[in-house]
């Protein structure tokens, strides 16, 4: 199906004061957390989601956590604490949506 190119209709436009805030928190965040690659904090995210990993990159628009994802190894043992392993998953987080970091290490 070809787009509608005689008269397309915007949904959203973002207010140019809120796409220069935008950039700043980018650019902050970059300037703050650069120095703390590989060390572990905790993140709060704003819808209040809480997270805890190691930062080991930041890109134009996302943190790249790598959190501790807990899983069943049917090679680990057959004891409760010994049946689960660890493996790390990487979660990208959306800049603009972090609301607090602390650093953990």
């Amino acid at each position: 199906m070809p787009y509608n190119t005689v008269n397309p209709q915007t949904l959203y436009q973002a207010r140019p004061e809120l796409q220069a805030e935008l950039k700043n928190i980018h650019d902050h965040l970059h300037y703050q957390l650069s120095p703390y690659m590989n060390h572990t904090v905790r993140v709060q995210t704003m819808d209040h989601q809480v997270y805890e990993g190691t930062i080991i990159h930041i890109d134009a628009d996302h943190l790249y956590l790598r959190v501790p994802q807990q899983y069943h190894s049917p090679f680990s043992g057959t004891t409760p604490d010994r049946s689960y392993a660890y493996n790390n998953v990487i979660l990208p987080l959306v800049l603009y949506n972090l609301l607090v970091i602390t650093l953990l290490s």
